[in-house]
């Protein structure tokens, strides 16, 4: 916790200083822009009526062009609009939003758009347009912004390779009513800047829940409020993410399928994310996972028991406390924390 506590103050001092270089004048007109913002970000995620959220989510893409296009605007934060993901790259060489729209429980629409840092302050912004639901092979290519395949991401990675800088995006889509996905996806730039998703990966497995060799992104498709992980460990330097099992013994449905109690891994090796289907084997990594919870299996596939009782007694003590006043379990904090960090509040 303390070590989480000093990322978020360095983070939070680092773009106070870049704030703080905002011309005021653009500074209070970002200000002012921002109360709408919130207003219709909070609407196209939690309006019951489907009209009114992609009725927000219009006015919200109008409101937020004519915020960027203040002078400078790459270095503000946006704070008070928590129900859109804002990520900065690590090197600061550009800046990714993104978000989603939902028209009811079987189609959600991902919107999004890249603003790189300018000399003179002005806009320089690439609109991403989901493509997701006009193809049948998001696996078959490197994308460019016209035809992105819609997620909402909540990690950048930055890696290089032969003097070149690659970004891996972990997001979140929550898909249709049966099932949702995450996605590990590649972002790099061409000679024109202009960006490019999708990269080299390996599957050396023949498991259907993979996508074939030589894909051009990953996906982690399971069942609904399955709770499925995917996230990265800096410890480890590693993506590390739930293996999964079909509850009917069909792993071609992927709304059948569940975290099974063990993990499986991606590590960067030569400019490719090597696919590892036992991560904790070995000297790779161990069980002293920072972001993820203990194995419940041993080296052999077997129910480690005592875990199972510990975690059994740990929830139960936490069914036992009582909710103090101050705490607001709704969903729409269920929600900002999904935005956030990618995972489900159950999982």
């Amino acid at each position: 916790m303390k070590f989480l506590f000093i990322i978020i103050l360095s983070f939070s001092i680092a773009n106070s200083f870049a704030q703080n270089n905002i011309p005021e004048q653009s500074l209070q007109q970002i200000k002012i822009i921002e109360l709408q913002l919130k207003k219709d970000a909070d609407s196209m995620i939690y309006a019951d009526s489907w009209f009114v959220r992609f009725k927000a989510d219009s006015s919200f893409i109008k409101n937020f062009v004519q915020a960027l296009k203040q002078p400078y605007s790459f270095w503000y934060n946006f704070d008070s609009v928590q129900t859109i993901s804002k990520l900065y790259a690590p090197d600061s060489s550009f800046k990714i939003f993104t978000w989603e729209v939902m028209k009811d429980y079987t189609y959600y629409r991902q919107r999004g758009a890249i603003q790189f840092p300018t000399k003179d302050g002005s806009l320089k912004l690439i609109p991403l347009f989901d493509f997701s639901d006009f193809t049948k092979k998001p696996y078959d290519s490197i994308r460019n912004a016209q035809h992105w395949i819609g997620s909402i991401y909540y990690k950048i990675i930055l890696k290089t390779y032969n003097n070149k800088n690659y970004y891996t995006l972990l997001g979140l889509d929550n898909n249709d009513a049966r099932s949702t996905k995450k996605w590990i996806e590649v972002l790099s730039f061409d000679n024109e800047g202009k960006p490019q998703f999708g990269g080299k990966f390996v599957y050396p497995s023949s498991d259907a829940t993979k996508p074939p060799q030589g894909a051009a992104r990953f996906c982690l498709e399971f069942k609904k409020d399955a709770g499925a992980r995917m996230n990265y460990d800096a410890r480890y330097d590693a993506i590390i993410f739930d293996h999964l099992t079909s509850e009917s013994d069909d792993i071609k449905s992927k709304h059948t399928l569940v975290p099974y109690g063990d993990y499986e891994g991606f590590k960067w090796i030569n400019g490719t994310w090597t696919f590892i289907k036992n991560p904790f084997a070995g000297t790779v990594f161990d069980d002293k996972q920072t972001d993820f919870p203990s194995l419940i299996l041993d080296a052999n596939g077997n129910r480690i028991e005592k875990k199972l009782d510990d975690a059994s007694k740990k929830n139960q003590q936490k069914q036992q406390q009582p909710v103090k006043q101050n705490d607001n379990p709704n969903r729409i904090n269920d929600k900002k924390n999904q935005y956030k960090t990618g995972e489900s509040s159950n999982s």
